[in-house]
């Protein structure tokens, strides 16, 4: 008899469980999260997609390539690939920094190209519901453009670069 009312019991909590699974994975699915990597360069903070990294490594040597345009530093072999190498702070036209023990090269794939990334400092992963994600201006929008788009937090605007504007090469 005192068995019944425990059976009881456990069920009320089994059914309330799985009710609330339901509802959480309907609102988990609702969500849509774009996850981000975000890094400085300069005073700006960007973002790319978290898939289109491959990996992030600490600054290692480098071999300079004649004939290319400035703010192509040269290519690196990461494990017997070689891979060029481009600063972020020319292609964007700011003035070239020293290295600090925060630089970083971010090494992104899109498709069949991979390339290599100088930045300043890696800030965060970040995830972001869409919604919180501008189209950016329309006089940002021309085909060349690099953004993407531009995340709204709290207390600062993120600019989301595209990753395939990036890797196109123009050398």
């Amino acid at each position: 008899m005192n068995n019944n009312p425990l059976k009881q019991i456990l069920k009320k909590q089994e059914n309330q469980n799985q009710s609330l699974n339901k509802e959480t994975k309907e609102e988990f699915e609702s969500e849509n999260i774009v996850q981000l990597v975000g890094f400085i360069v300069g005073e700006e903070e960007f973002a790319i997609p978290i898939l289109n990294i491959q990996e992030i490594i600490k600054p290692i040597e480098y071999t300079r390539v004649p004939g290319v345009p400035e703010y192509v530093m040269g290519v690196f072999n990461l494990r017997g690939n070689v891979i060029p190498l481009i600063d972020l702070r020319r292609k964007f036209n700011l003035p070239p920094a020293e290295q600090t023990p925060e630089t970083r090269y971010i090494v992104m794939k899109h498709e069949e190209n991979i390339v290599g990334f100088i930045i300043d400092k890696l800030t965060e992963a970040i995830r972001m519901n869409a919604d919180k994600i501008d189209t950016p201006p329309e006089n940002l929008q021309k085909e060349k453009g690099m953004v993407q788009g531009i995340g709204k937090r709290k207390d600062k605007i993120i600019t989301i670069l595209k990753v395939d504007a990036l890797l196109k090469r123009d050398f």
